[in-house]
């Protein structure tokens, strides 16, 4: 039977299971394991690849980070346990190059960076993927809580059924050539609940395992000491200003503060709550100033991953709804086109703590798409 025209099998794809080869990112969590469980026992031909990011023997690799040494163990045990091939690569210079030293310098820079965007973006939809092709895989799974579907247009990206553990704002950097190549087996479930009955099911010892919490290489949320190790002397005292320019006392380092911050500032004794508006770099300045400083309705945004049918510039303005922090809502906006990369985003009800370095992706006003998004900057 001719290839195009043989059913397709769960993954999308016109041959049988046995004839397909998927490359499955495993991260040694309970979601990637299931998904590459799940293919195993469907029969599709698995090559599981675990990336080593940083030195998993160094303290930054914490208990309950992604990727540190007992993942990449676990990954293995479930690999094995299943009967597929896994590989270990050693991704620590690409890492660290792309994501790490970037982090660094944009906190260095007074933003507020989303290095697991970055990671997804310039390491693990990127380099991984490459090798995925080159290993003759048909497509690359993973265990993000995202929907791909196919639409008119081609494939597209949804939100996943469980609004609680939905990744999108992680992946809206995703491109649709990428897209093309990617599966996502989870993103239909309802919970997280049913991805840990399915590692019961399969006997996988990960079936219990506790999520990874906070930035992997990033100890205890703690950005500030990785900062200083990673740029020796870059904590450097200053003023902390009042945004009508009376001096409250004295920090020990912009990179200790970010947009939105109330707690720890170390000016107490005042009559009014007051709250970090702003980061002066170049004044090694942190400007505090009362809540609603904090209220933005215009959002400049760059880096613009455009995911829609119609190029993004054949329109004056989208009207969609947009995330600007991962813990929040999509709220409606106007979204106007300054280039195919850049645009003015219009918040129609304005939100606070809007911070350069954070992304700000679109949404489909009403329904589940993700028309992809960009990056926060200083542009006013």
């Amino acid at each position: 039977m001719p290839l195009d025209r043989q059913p397709l099998n769960s993954l999308g794809l016109p041959k049988p299971p046995s004839q397909t080869r998927v490359v499955v990112a495993m991260s040694g969590g309970v979601d990637s394991s299931v998904v590459a469980a799940m293919l195993a026992e469907e029969g599709y031909d698995v090559v599981g690849v675990t990336l080593q990011l940083y030195d998993h023997g160094a303290a930054l690799a914490k208990k309950g980070a992604c990727c540190a040494g007992i993942d990449i163990h676990d990954a293995r045990r479930v690999a094995e346990q299943m009967g597929f091939p896994h590989y270990v690569l050693d991704y620590e210079n690409i890492f660290r190059d792309a994501v790490i030293d970037e982090f660094a310098d944009s906190y260095l820079g007074g933003a507020t960076p989303v290095p697991c965007i970055r990671c997804n973006e310039r390491v693990k939809f990127k380099d991984l993927l490459e090798t995925a092709r080159d290993l003759d895989a048909d497509c690359m799974a993973t265990g993000h809580y995202i929907q791909r579907k196919a639409g008119a247009g081609g494939a597209e990206l949804h939100s996943a059924a469980d609004a609680n553990r939905d990744q999108s704002y992680f992946l809206f950097s995703t491109t649709p050539e990428q897209l093309d190549y990617l599966r996502f087996p989870l993103g239909h479930l309802e919970s997280k609940a049913a991805t840990r009955e399915l590692a019961s099911r399969y006997g996988l010892t990960v079936a219990d395992k506790p999520d990874s919490q906070d930035i992997c290489f990033v100890p205890d949320g703690n950005y500030a000491s990785v900062i200083e190790k990673l740029r020796p002397g870059a904590a450097e005292p200053g003023e902390i200003v009042h945004a009508d320019g009376r001096v409250l006392g004295e920090h020990r380092g912009v990179i200790h503060y970010t947009i939105g911050q109330r707690r720890g500032l170390g000016i107490g004794g005042l009559s009014e709550p007051l709250y970090v508006v702003k980061l002066d770099v170049d004044n090694k300045r942190v400007v505090v100033g009362p809540k609603e400083m904090l209220a933005t309705r215009k959002v400049p945004v760059r880096e613009i991953n455009w995911l829609g049918d119609e190029p993004f510039t054949s329109r004056e303005e989208w009207h969609l709804s947009v995330k600007v922090r991962s813990t929040r809502p999509p709220r409606e906006a106007i979204v106007r086109p300054i280039s195919e990369t850049e645009a003015e985003v219009e918040l129609l009800t304005p939100e606070e703590g809007v911070s350069p370095g954070q992304a700000c992706v679109f949404y489909e006003t009403e329904g589940s798409r993700i028309f992809g998004g960009g990056w926060i900057w200083r542009g006013y």
